[in-house]
Formats: C-alpha cells, structure tokens, sequence
C-alpha cells in the first residue's frame, strides 16, 4: 500500500512538473522551449533594397531555424506587394534567405480579401497588373472581371489614346454580367483606361449600358490593397505607388459627383485589417508545430515609419483598446451579478467584424522594430506637433489615416534585421533548446 502510495505522489510530482514545463513555454515531451511570440518581416528595405539581398537577413534566418530548416517561432512575410501568387514570392524568399519558406508564411497586401466570403460569388472587377485574374481566384473569388475583358465588351469606352480608339463604329458585347463589386489589387499599367472604366462602373452601379448616375448616395463596394503613396525601387527617388492611382481616382470621383470614395476596405500595411490577418497566420503556424502555448506577442520589423510603424503601432492600439472592452466586460458582469445597477457603453460589446471571420486573437501586443537598412532615414526628425503634420509632403498615408505622432514612433531602432532578431530574442528570454 505505501509503495503504491509512493508511485502515485510520484507519478503526481512528475505530471504537476510537466504542466509548469507547459506552462512556461517548454515542452515536456520535445523538450524544447516552446514560443509565445510571433515575427512580422517586412521585405523590401528589411531583406531586400531592389533585387539585391541585404547581408544581414540570411544571418538573421539563421539564428530561426533549427538544424533540420524548421523554424523554431512562427514567422510571417507582411508585404504591400500584390501583383504575384504568395508562392512566387515564397520562392523569391527562399532564393534570398536560404531557408524553406511556404506560402502560408507569405502575406501579400491582398491576402485578407479571403475573408471577404460574402463577395467571393458576385461578379467582381479587378484593376491591377500581373496575373489578376488568377490572384483573385487563389483568394476566393470565383466569378471575376478585368480591366481588359471589361474593355473588349466596350470598346468605346476607351477613348484617351487615339491609337487605340475603335476604327470603325462598333457596339457594345453584351457578354458580361453586372459587376457587383470592385477590387483595386494595385496600380495599373494604363492609368487612363483604369481611372475611366472604374469610374464608368461606380457610376452606372455596374451596368456599362446604362448612363451616369452621379445623384446617388453610395455606389458599389469598393475594397483596395496596398495604399503606399510611393515606394523606393532602383531609382534615386521614390516612383508612384497604387496609392497615388487611389488618389487620382479619389479625386476624379469627387469632382464628378461631389461626394467622397467610400471604400468597403482598406488592405496592405498600415490597415489593422491586414495585422489581424497575420496575426491569424501567426496562430495557425503555431497549431500546424504543435506549439500549445499562447501567442501572446508580435514583433513587427520593419524599415517605413509611415506604414511597418504606424501598422504595428495601431494594430498594438487597438489590441489595448480590446483588452479594456474584455474588462470593462468583466467589471459589468460582476457588478451585475451583485445585484447593482450597471451601464455599459453599447460599442462594448460590438465585436469586430473582422473577429468574426477568424476568430479573436490571442496576442496582447504588437511591439514595432524599425531597422536603417531601408526607407528610414535615422538623420530625419518628425514633427512634434500633428499640426504641422498636415502636408502630403510630410504624412504619405492614405486619406482616410489620420497622422499621429505617436503611431510612428517605433518600440526599438537598430541597425539590421540580424540586431533586431538578437532584440526580440533577449525581450523574450528565448532559447532554442535546452
């Protein structure tokens, strides 16, 4: 009876050992330190400047993997880019690092459309360049128009270019249904033909027969990826983005009508939109590895204040903003229970639509980490005062983002992707084995 005794106060010491392994983060039966953070890697500027990989990176790819090429903590890709398929650019990645990455570590500025399941089976046009029609496809779109095939259907829609107007009179090609929603993926090679047929399609609600309808109130969906203003490619000085094609079309939408774009969504850094996203990649990496502990941390490293910044920093707001409402929740739910009256403010418990879709995440926090390999410019001052602030020459972020001088103010600046993987790694007290 006492050896018996004996083995279960044994057997009880050795599983309460096991949970505090757990518990802490490592695991019994791997006996590895299991993580309870995510990284988030911006490319260009991070990894890359143009086609030319930065030293740095496959140093600090290094330090992420184990010896079999596995990573030892969940890692997503956040780019803008979006004029390719997530495994081009996970090849691309893979040629540069060094180290085997999948596409499901890849986020384009597209990426989150998967959520948008309520559009996936409408009639969607798309704008951009690249493979657009196969992009759309591989996030769920299954009924989906270009730019290209809206023209051919009306040719004489298209008239800015002379050489390209219809020789002899033709009529329209009734072969394409209504479009029922619009997708801007990026910037378009021919901005004229782009700029008109989009807005030929806002203003007939979809119907290219019909004629301008400028008095109504609102106009089809409307959900655009990646608002960069500019980007940094082998020129001395930035070159456009798709964001200066949404201010074009912005303002042409607004001197037609007289009222404002409204977008059903806005994707691509620094749209909180596009850090929950990853946020929801960084889980299921963790479930695919077995890792039963919580994320509970993101690192987001990144080389542009205006977007990895300002990104990371309102998506770390608005987990802080979440975190209040969950204990505001609570406190009513106690003070309710004892029977005092209570009044809860209604947005409190509105869940956002994007939780619905992902379910809510379990990271607390967003800790940005800028790097000078990049865009940033460690000799440039900010404003102190959002009131100077208000040029376009100053804050490139799209209209409907406010400038705050606390959004782009980074948690840590190093020098490189390598110093800011060595950061993360003594924040969190991180080992790769035991």
């Amino acid at each position: 009876m006492k050896a018996l005794s004996a083995l279960v106060r044994s057997a009880s010491s050795a599983c309460s050992r096991r949970t505090e392994r757990v518990a802490s983060g490592r695991c019994g039966l791997c006996s590895k330190i299991q993580p309870s953070f995510g990284l988030l890697f911006d490319i260009d500027g991070v990894l890359v400047r143009g086609k030319t990989p930065i030293p740095a990176a496959k140093r600090a790819f290094q330090k992420l993997v184990d010896s079999n090429g596995q990573f030892v903590v969940p890692v997503v890709f956040v780019t803008n880019a979006g004029n390719c398929l997530r495994q081009k650019k996970a090849d691309q990645l893979f040629h540069i690092l060094g180290v085997p990455i999948t596409q499901d570590q890849v986020m384009m500025s597209h990426s989150p459309l998967r959520m948008f399941k309520r559009y996936h089976d409408k009639c969607v046009l798309v704008s951009g360049q690249g493979p657009v029609l196969d992009i759309a496809k591989n996030v769920g779109f299954t009924n989906v128009v270009s730019i290209d095939m809206l023209r051919e259907s009306f040719p004489l829609l298209d008239m800015v270019d002379h050489n390209r107007r219809p020789k002899l009179p033709s009529s329209p090609v009734m072969n394409l249904p209504r479009v029922e929603a619009v997708v801007l993926f990026g910037e378009p090679i021919r901005w004229e033909t782009n700029l008109q047929l989009i807005v030929d399609v806002l203003l007939t609600n979809g119907n290219l027969c019909n004629v301008y309808e400028s008095t109504h109130t609102s106009h089809l969906p409307l959900l655009a990826c990646n608002m960069d203003l500019m980007w940094m490619a082998e020129a001395h000085s930035p070159r456009f983005g798709h964001g200066t094609f949404m201010v074009c079309l912005e303002s042409i939408y607004k001197k037609i009508t007289g009222k404002d774009v409204k977008y059903e969504a806005l994707m691509g850094k620094p749209s909180e939109l596009t850090y929950h996203f990853a946020e929801y990649l960084i889980r299921e990496q963790a479930a695919e590895r077995g890792w039963r502990a919580p994320i509970r941390s993101l690192y987001a490293v990144g080389d542009n204040l205006m977007t990895d910044i300002y990104g990371a920093n309102l998506y770390n707001r608005y987990l802080e903003e979440r975190a209040a409402r969950k204990s505001t929740k609570a406190v009513a739910k106690v003070v309710t229970g004892t029977g005092l009256p209570t009044a809860v403010p209604q947005e409190v418990d509105m869940d956002n639509g994007w939780e619905n879709e992902l379910a809510s995440p379990s990271a607390t926090s967003c800790k940005s980490i800028l790097v000078c390999t990049g865009v940033y410019n460690p000799h440039m001052e900010l404003p102190k005062d959002a009131n100077q602030c208000i040029k376009e020459t100053v804050f490139h972020g799209h209209r409907d983002f406010r400038f705050d001088p606390a959004l782009v103010e980074p948690e840590k600046i190093v020098q490189d992707v390598d110093a800011a993987v060595e950061l993360i790694f003594e924040m969190e007290k991180f080992q790769t084995a035991v």
